[in-house]
C-alpha cells in the first residue's frame, strides 16, 4: 500500500521525564494515553508513552531510554500545531502552564499573530492556532 492521506502518522520524540510529559500532554492539553510501556531494566528496552485523540490520524510517542537517555534538542521551528479554528481559551493556556508548560513568544511572528505558543517540559513547542486548517 502506498503512503497516502489514510496513513497514520506517529511523531516520536525523546523525553527526559515521561511523567512530566504525560502531565502536560494528557492532563494539560487533554490527549488520551493510548499506550504506555515502562522498561523493567532489560537492556536495549525503552520506556514510552503514546498520547493522542482516539480516532485521530496521528499520535505523539514520547520515548525515554534510562540506560542511555537522549537529550531532547528541539529548535525554534520544531512545532506541533493544533488548528482550533477559534480563539484560544485562556483556561486551556492556564491549564497547560499548571501542568508544566510555559507560554513563550514564537520564533516566527506568524504564530503569535495566529495563535499561542507553549513550551512543553522537554522544550518542544506546541502552537494552538486560531486558524482553521485548509490545504487549499
Amino acid at each position: 500500500m502506498p503512503a497516502d492521506a489514510t496513513a497514520h502518522v506517529r511523531i516520536a520524540r525523546p523525553s527526559r521525564d515521561l511523567a512530566a510529559a504525560e502531565h502536560f500532554w494528557a492532563a494539560g492539553l487533554g490527549l488520551d494515553v493510548l499506550y504506555r510501556h515502562t522498561t523493567d531494566g532489560t537492556p536495549d528496552e525503552h520506556s514510552l508513552l503514546m498520547v493522542g485523540w482516539p480516532g485521530a490520524a496521528w499520535h505523539l510517542e514520547l520515548v525515554h531510554d534510562p540506560a542511555a537517555p537522549v537529550e531532547p534538542r528541539p529548535t525554534a521551528d520544531d512545532l506541533l500545531v493544533v488548528y482550533l479554528g477559534r480563539p484560544v481559551d485562556e483556561e486551556l493556556i492556564e491549564r497547560l502552564e499548571q501542568h508544566g508548560g510555559k507560554r513563550v513568544p514564537a520564533h516566527n511572528p506568524y504564530w503569535d499573530a495566529w495563535g499561542v505558543t507553549v513550551q512543553d517540559p522537554d522544550g518542544y513547542l506546541l502552537v494552538l492556532s486560531t486558524r482553521f486548517w485548509s490545504n487549499t
